[in-house]
């Protein structure tokens, strides 16, 4: 009698085919999910896009809640990291101010959506959706917050008065202008009339910096 073999199999490494597929899948889910939302989302949208099977997305990426936390998921440790990076850059180079601390987080993404990767602009409609539904809020908390509070103390280090709460407050409307600024270009010339305008990220920071700082001195009062 065949004696059963104890070894486990090994598993078998993903193929450059299925890499391939993986990425497609991914990358057709993220314009989806940024074009409709989660809830007008459909997996069938995202197999013709990605030029998939049906049961291919399905076998990827399970199921459309985890499809979605996936591909949220795959850029957020990336831009966590490169935030992160900067700042300590920043720190290397002396004592950080609040500009400085709003450029490290601000500046990273924007370079990223500023590529040839229209992805990146994608993202920034999917971290809105997370943003502004407490129904992710399991995902903001796992996959942005540690990043984000890491900047937080930065900024309370500063300003050693007010409350972390103010100071909270403060970080959630330089997200909103953040994600606001991606797509200002076009309103902004609307508005002024002119071809010419362009949303730079020192206007940015300074527009979020002024804004803090006079909500911060609100806090000390």
């Amino acid at each position: 009698m065949r004696k059963k073999s104890t070894c486990k199999q090994r598993l078998r490494a993903p193929s450059k085919r299925s890499i391939a597929s993986r990425s497609r899948i991914l990358d057709a889910a993220e314009t989806v999910f940024a074009r409709e939302g989660f809830d007008g989302a459909k997996v069938r949208d995202i197999a013709a896009l990605a030029e998939v099977p049906l049961g291919l997305v399905n076998h990827h990426g399970g199921s459309k809640e985890a499809l979605f936390r996936e591909v949220i998921e795959r850029r957020a440790e990336e831009l966590s990291r490169l935030r992160l990076d900067a700042l300590t850059q920043a720190k290397s180079r002396g004592a950080l101010d609040l500009n400085t601390i709003l450029d490290c987080f601000f500046r990273p993404y924007l370079e990223k959506a500023a590529g040839n990767d229209p992805q990146w602009l994608a993202y920034a409609r999917l971290v809105a959706i997370v943003s502004a539904d407490p129904v992710w809020a399991d995902i903001s908390a796992d996959l942005f917050d540690p990043t984000v509070q890491r900047f937080i103390h930065e900024i309370s280090e500063l300003y050693p008065k007010v409350s972390r709460v103010i100071v909270a407050e403060g970080i959630v409307y330089s997200v909103a202008a953040l994600l606001a600024f991606l797509t200002s270009e076009w309103r902004i010339a609307a508005l002024a009339k002119s071809l010419e305008a362009q949303a730079s990220v020192e206007g940015l920071v300074a527009f979020c910096s002024a804004g803090c700082a006079a909500r911060f001195a609100l806090g000390e009062a």
